[in-house]
């Protein structure tokens, strides 16, 4: 039985509807099945547009509630993607449901090392470093640049995702895939990156020591004879202690955070730290 209501295509204001779903993908975030809720929150504005039986609609959520976890900016695209395929399966039922689900858990992998690289692991550092930078002048700006920055970047993505990840399909993560530009991308994301923050460690981890010895009639400062070895030594000794210990020890942040402060409190009472 053919229905009228499946010759339609999702229109502009669907999408927007699915967009502004998408944008609260962890709201309702869970250990059991991550992002899967509010995937299918997303999916709301097809589901009511092409499934009118509760059965139908009962099968869908069903179908969206399995595991789903991505970077939760890119995500927009296999929801741009699995918009795209409902519609497909509802108005001319010639691909599999399953094969939905199928291409949500391939893109899962490669997509969150994608957004995870070029978003959480260079936009948002080179950012945040230039703002702090900026903040530790006593300027305003640098939060302003980088709320504005980030939300530039977050609300692009999540438009881009959902609008054409919907008009090209399936047939846009394949070329990706193909070429080897995801692959490409994430590796030299990561390399911009630590570039990048390494620029910025002298900048924003400040550690000065204010040792000094005599050597017959010259005093001699610590500081300044590193200074002069290479400038910035002691913030970059840190930050790679910090990065050792988190990375191979598995010290948590927070155990680290609390411990720099004991440090730094000892190093000020001993004169040893200024």
């Amino acid at each position: 039985m053919t229905d009228e209501r499946s010759a339609e295509r999702l229109t502009r204001k669907d999408l927007w509807s699915i967009f502004f779903r998408q944008i609260f993908i962890r709201s309702a975030l869970n250990f059991e099945r991550h992002q899967a809720m509010g995937f299918a929150n997303a999916m709301i504005p097809v589901i009511r547009k092409y499934y009118k039986t509760p059965k139908e609609r009962a099968e869908v959520l069903k179908r969206h509630m399995e595991l789903f976890l991505t970077q939760p900016m890119v995500s927009a695209i296999p929801i741009g993607i699995a918009a795209a395929m409902e519609e497909r399966y509802a108005t001319k039922k010639d691909i599999d449901p399953e094969s939905i689900n199928a291409v949500k858990t391939a893109l899962m992998g490669p997509l969150a090392a994608l957004g995870d690289s070029l978003i959480n692991g260079t936009a948002r550092p080179i950012l945040a470093g230039f703002a702090a930078a900026l903040a530790m002048q006593g300027s305003i700006i640098g939060p302003i640049i980088f709320l504005i920055g980030m939300t530039i970047i977050t609300l692009g993505i999540r438009y881009y995702g959902v609008f054409k990840g919907y008009e090209q399909g399936v047939r846009m993560v394949a070329d990706l895939q193909k070429s080897g530009l995801i692959a490409k991308l994430t590796e030299l994301a990561g390399v911009a990156a630590l570039v990048v923050i390494g620029g910025f460690i002298p900048q924003v981890v400040n550690v000065k020591t204010v040792v000094a010895y005599k050597a017959g009639d010259t005093v001699i400062k610590l500081q300044e004879t590193l200074d002069g070895l290479m400038p910035g030594v002691l913030p970059l000794g840190i930050t790679l202690i910090m990065y050792y210990l988190m990375t191979r020890k598995k010290v948590s942040a927070v155990t680290l955070m609390f411990l720099l402060m004991v440090l730094g409190v000892i190093g000020v009472y001993l004169n040893i730290l200024g």
